[in-house]
């Protein structure tokens, strides 16, 4: 009788190890996710999120805002790399190493179509298993956000106005989605335009 095959268990350790190949690896219990670079309409909105949230967290003084790469380790088989992220000052700084980070206030991230499986499925259940209290899901195409929280086993779509407010914070974070998607999703027109143009 043949035994059952044993799925490969990859660690953080072993993910941090892996070479520099522009590519993205994490680690979510055990299972590696690869994922190609980003394209420049998947950073542009990430860098729009970035300012607004790093401008935020700075006004209320209450927590730090980071893109990736990063070193996210939940547990030794779990490693990520959120493509936004508000962790808590700690005696009013910033983590000084990733090992220092104790908690995550908000993650953030942004579909592309080699991560949407992972995005809304794996790494968001692991999110919502630690805690997070609120995980934000990007949805450029759709001009949308799904919002989690640990509890939920549905989110909460927003398209219009997105407001976010942390326990510690004295005024909300708000951010008018139309306007938002309008100012940061440059896409280049298409190439039947461009022949008409030219």
């Amino acid at each position: 009788m043949a035994m059952p095959k044993m799925l490969e268990q990859w660690t953080a350790a072993r993910v941090r190890e892996l070479p520099d190949d522009g590519n993205r690896y994490e680690v979510v219990d055990g299972e590696l996710l690869v994922t190609p670079a980003p394209s420049w309409n998947h950073q542009d909105v990430v860098g729009e999120l970035f300012v607004a949230l790093r401008a935020y967290c700075k006004s209320q003084s209450f927590g730090h805002t980071a893109v990736s790469p990063a070193d996210i380790e939940l547990d030794p088989k779990t490693l990520l790399q959120p493509d936004v992220f508000v962790v808590p000052l700690t005696e009013g700084r910033r983590p000084k190493n990733w090992e220092d980070i104790r908690g995550l206030l908000l993650v953030v991230e942004v579909l592309s179509p080699s991560t949407a499986r992972a995005d809304r499925t794996v790494k968001r259940r692991r999110f919502q298993r630690a805690g997070v209290p609120e995980y934000w899901i990007v949805d450029v195409d759709a001009r949308l956000i799904e919002r989690w929280r640990p509890a939920d086993e549905r989110p909460e779509v927003i398209n219009d106005r997105l407001t976010w407010q942390p326990q510690d914070a004295s005024a909300p974070f708000v951010l008018d989605l139309p306007a938002f998607f309008r100012g940061s999703c440059k896409t280049r027109p298409s190439p039947s335009l461009e022949r008409a143009r030219t």
